[in-house]
């Protein structure tokens, strides 16, 4: 089919366009950048240059391109993880979730898609009690930390905006935490998250019980062409198999990274060292289940454990 990617050049559609083009599928990918247009050409995709946040622009891409599915993998991750203000690290993506998402749905009903295809995030979104792994059907977040409210108010609003579209086959992705390939859990070069484990930056919070799920960015790519190829509308978690406590996976991470043992703080300190929100995600977060994508979408992550992903996929 014809397959619309916007984002293709991120550190997801890098692995996604090439895997599509494998798969027979006709490729156009959306990027902002003149030079990363041969990107694109180079990964067997044809590239459209247009600027997410501009609706005029995306428009005529996509009506230039007439794609039966749009992948929708916009954001903007870049610069230092900063927990205190993570806010205003996810402004930009936060605009490409909302913003680019309703110009890019718009366009694609204007051209008749029969499938959007969205990326959002299992990492942070679910609300902190019961057990600790979700499925699709628990609720996010009712009362977020001050400093992520923002981000997960877009997040719900990418999520309820594309499932919840009439006209077309909404599917909404919510990727684990990324490692691998150009990701910031990535050893060559070293991504932002390894360059804190080394400097010993990524210290354990209290008992470090908050549950973290993980996915190989290459295992992230072949969820999403299944999804383009035979996801059925909804909401669905693309993760390993193997959600962890922050306690158990922080070590084994800094073992992988050539690190030292990560520091150990306790809450009080914690709170005062990195704020509120990186408290939380030390000691509260919730992890996911991918009972439903595994049954639905047909799909079985490569590493099935980050365990494996660790010692074998950072390269």
């Amino acid at each position: 089919m014809r397959v619309f990617v916007a984002g293709a050049t991120g550190a997801l559609g890098r692995q996604l366009v090439p895997q599509l083009v494998a798969s027979g599928h006709e490729v156009v990918g959306m990027t902002r950048d003149e030079a990363k247009g041969e990107i694109v050409r180079g990964m067997g995709a044809r590239p459209a240059i247009a600027d997410a946040l501009d609706p005029e622009a995306v428009g005529r891409a996509v009506s230039e391109a007439d794609p039966e599915t749009i992948v929708n993998q916009l954001t903007a991750l870049s610069g230092p993880f900063d927990p205190r203000h993570l806010d205003r690290v996810f402004a930009l993506t936060n605009r490409l979730r909302t913003e680019g998402t309703d110009h890019l749905l718009s366009a694609g009903r204007a051209v008749g898609v029969r499938r959007f295809v969205a990326q959002s995030f299992a990492g942070w979104p679910f609300a902190r009690v019961g057990g600790p792994v979700k499925t699709e059907e628990d609720p996010l977040d009712p009362d977020p930390p001050r400093a992520v409210r923002s981000t997960i108010a877009a997040i719900r609003y990418l999520e309820e905006t594309v499932a919840g579209a009439t006209w077309t086959e909404g599917v909404v992705l919510r990727y684990g935490g990324f490692y691998g390939p150009g990701t910031g859990f990535a050893i060559d070069p070293p991504g932002d998250q390894v360059e804190m484990i080394r400097a010993r930056k990524f210290p354990i919070v209290g008992g470090g019980s908050a549950v973290w799920s993980f996915i190989h960015i290459e295992d992230a790519a072949t969820a999403t062409v299944a999804a383009v190829e035979h996801g059925r509308p909804g909401i669905y978690n693309i993760v390993d198999d193997d959600p962890a406590p922050v306690s158990e996976w922080l070590p084994v991470a800094a073992e992988a990274v050539g690190a030292k043992r990560p520091r150990r703080l306790p809450r009080w300190l914690g709170r005062i060292a990195a704020g509120e929100t990186a408290t939380v995600m030390m000691t509260e977060l919730r992890g996911a289940s991918n009972a439903k994508a595994k049954r639905e979408l047909g799909w079985r992550p490569r590493y099935e454990s980050w365990r494996q992903g660790f010692a074998g996929g950072l390269g």
